[in-house]
């Protein structure tokens, strides 16, 4: 008896700090935890019903539907796998791959249109892409993840950083405004604002670059640091590096076919539903896209890891500012299409308006639930702006 007690609370192989030993992924093991990471994954049987009726010619509406709700497991595996990523190499890698994964869908989709002449498409998801990100994502960010806390935090150099880009991004459409306001004619305006967009383009992205070189090379501690997971030390990556990104790579491609489905069902939808077509480009086609970092990025904040969910909402709106829409811009100047920097001025002063909120509420390096609702509150009213805005964001 005396040997079967002391048996019982040995420390197992040999691990004397009270938990069990970590034993290291396999692939088989990595894909068994990809299939049980959620129980929401059995929402997966969507995916091959949404393939079948969208190949199969069905309306509009099922192929919209079915595969609006076939990407949202998607984007809850795609979390998952940046997740595992970002406990393998930091929270500023798992971040950024998570925001560039959803944004190789927001590039291939934009040039495909942009090949089509559809200029307008362009500038809507590009500005709807960035709205969503800094306003809608944030908002559900800071309201769910601080709604059981009295503060969360995160770096405020980091912070402060991001804010100071999103000002540049905005900067880099305000201008071509201005110039269009003041110019003599509007031939001269035309060309003015083509070629200031060539050239801003081409600064915008050698400053994502930089950009870059910061947080991953020069001050990689200030993005990495900071995150309060309450499970952080018992976490360890429960696959292993290979599976997490060929998985990333699988399902940001079927993600990229079910958004290429909803894009091409949007124009029947609009008409069976009678949907104002501005609304659906600037505001329903974004949330779709990105759903994602959406996803990613409420669910990283809900377990206090700020860094990380801050990183992946600003990450994927700097991409888009500063560089898919330079991308696109270049895109255009190679296809002989006019896309330039000149957005609306409606367009323009929601964006300005909004980076400024944003720029407030995050430059102190702390968030609490009332600042998500603030920014939830200003994505409502500019929706709602969108919906009974007359201009039409679809006309080429």
């Amino acid at each position: 008896m005396p040997a079967m007690a002391n048996n019982e609370h040995a420390p197992l192989l040999g691990n004397t700090t009270g938990h069990t030993s970590y034993e290291k992924p396999t692939m088989a093991s990595s894909f068994r935890a990809f299939v049980l990471s959620s129980k929401f994954n059995v929402v997966c049987i969507f995916i091959p019903i949404a393939l079948f009726y969208s190949y199969s010619g069905a309306s509009a509406t099922w192929v919209f539907t079915l595969n609006f709700i076939a990407i949202m497991p998607l984007a809850k595996l795609l979390g998952f796998a940046t997740e595992e990523l970002a406990l393998m190499s930091g929270s500023t890698v798992g971040a950024l791959l998570n925001a560039t994964f959803g944004n190789v869908v927001e590039l291939i989709l934009g040039v495909i249109a942009l090949k089509d002449g559809l200029i307008r498409v362009v500038q809507a998801s590009v500005m709807g892409s960035i709205l969503s990100n800094i306003l809608l994502v944030l908002g559900f960010s800071f309201l769910l993840g601080g709604v059981s806390r009295i503060d969360q935090q995160f770096s405020m150099t980091a912070a402060q950083t991001s804010s100071s880009l999103l000002a540049l991004t905005t900067l880099s459409l305000l201008v071509p405004a201005a110039f269009s306001a003041t110019a003599d004619t509007a031939e001269e305006a035309e060309i003015g604002i083509l070629n200031l967009s060539h050239g801003t383009a081409l600064v915008l992205l050698v400053v994502y670059g930089l950009s870059l070189l910061f947080q991953l090379k020069t001050h990689r501690a200030l993005y990495d640091a900071g995150d309060n997971s309450e499970d952080d030390d018992d976490e360890e990556p429960q696959t292993t590096i290979l599976f997490s990104v060929l998985s990333l790579l699988v399902v940001a491609g079927l993600v990229a076919i079910h958004a290429d489905f909803l894009v091409g069902a949007i124009e029947g939808v609009v008409e069976s539903w009678d949907v104002n077509e501005t609304f659906v480009g600037v505001i329903l086609l974004p949330i779709i896209g990105n759903a994602a970092e959406h996803v990613s990025s409420v669910t990283f904040a809900m377990k206090n890891k700020m860094n990380l969910s801050i990183n992946i909402a600003i990450s994927s709106s700097l991409q888009i500012g500063l560089f898919v829409t330079p991308v696109l811009v270049i895109a255009g100047w190679i296809f002989g299409q006019p896309m330039s920097l000149f957005f609306e001025d409606f367009e323009t002063v929601v964006l300005f308006s909004s980076v400024l909120i944003v720029n407030y509420l995050i430059q102190d390096g702390h968030s609490n639930w009332l600042e998500g609702a603030l920014l939830l509150a200003s994505y409502t009213i500019i929706a709602m702006a969108f919906w009974f805005h007359p201009a039409t964001a679809f006309s080429g």
